[in-house]
């Protein structure tokens, strides 16, 4: 376990290893990049982002990464933060390098990041103000917040399709299917609030929800058409 000084130098690390793990060679994950897409992600452009012979690596660009991802059956996000293979990976210049499981969370939106420190052994958020006067943990919720909406709608949207199955077999439980309605539009009316893209409802849930009222004309989803 060891420390690489670049984001860069760990994501071509963690490349080799998944091919080595899958007893792939690199003219192997090159045919698989071709195959997904990409084949203009050679053997010469591996050998380059894996080495970084003639003392330049081949970065891997933004677009890449998912594509590099889905041919070593990895998590995109793993080749970048390898949990439990590195002990700490880079933040930023002007921060100190963290355990990859922390930085983790903040790329994901789950935590806010906390680079200022160490004070008093412990990391802690910036308090500054941005030109609009908030806080720049505030700005930092305000736009994670989908974070917490997109598996909330996900997870109320399987519960009232449960719902409507098991109202289909035992009319009793339609009072119970209605809540979950209710709570899957309390979800539905939190996105639009925030302007997110609704995703798509399955359509007899859909038509439940509008003929029960739970549902806006201006704001429907798709799938209630």
């Amino acid at each position: 376990m060891h420390s690489h000084q670049t984001a860069g130098a760990i994501l071509a690390d963690q490349i080799r290893r998944h091919r080595e793990r899958l007893g792939m060679s690199r003219h192997d994950l090159a045919a698989e990049l071709a195959r997904l897409g990409r084949p203009d992600l050679t053997y010469a452009v591996i050998v380059s982002i894996e080495t970084g012979r003639s003392g330049k690596r081949r970065p891997v660009a933004a677009d890449e990464l998912l594509t590099f991802g889905l041919a070593l059956a990895t998590p995109p996000l793993l080749l970048l933060l390898p949990l439990g293979s590195e002990t700490t990976v880079p933040t930023v210049p002007a921060a100190d390098p963290r355990d990859p499981a922390t930085v983790w969370q903040w790329m994901t939106g789950q935590t806010t990041p906390t680079l200022d420190g160490p004070i008093d052994g412990r990391y802690v958020v910036n308090p500054r103000r941005l030109a609009d006067g908030e806080t720049w943990a505030a700005a930092w919720a305000r736009a994670a917040y989908p974070v917490s909406l997109a598996p909330e709608f996900t997870r109320r949207c399987e519960a009232a399709r449960k719902g409507r199955l098991r109202a289909a077999l035992d009319p009793s439980t339609q009072p119970d299917y209605v809540d979950r309605l209710d709570e899957l539009a309390s979800v539905i009316q939190e996105m639009t609030r925030e302007g997110l893209t609704l995703p798509e409802l399955p359509p007899e849930v859909a038509g439940d929800m509008k003929r029960l009222g739970l549902l806006n004309q201006p704001t429907n989803p798709r799938g209630t058409e």
